[in-house]
């Protein structure tokens, strides 16, 4: 594992990182590079049902 230069990896990217993870309860946060370069935060949430059928929205 590689360590990212700093002015790759600034406090603005680690704050939107932070924000993307503390967002969601179950689900995924992905870093899309572009020529060595964080250009987008994809975050895909997945919303679990319980077993009554019920939607948990607790993490909503």
């Amino acid at each position: 594992m590689s360590t990212i230069a700093p002015s790759l990896w600034n406090k603005e990217l680690e704050l939107l990182v932070r924000d993307a993870l503390q967002s969601i309860r179950f689900g995924t946060v992905s870093l899309v590079v572009q020529d060595g370069r964080v250009i987008q935060i994809d975050k895909s949430e997945k919303i679990r049902i319980n077993r009554t059928g019920h939607i948990d929205g607790s993490g909503i």
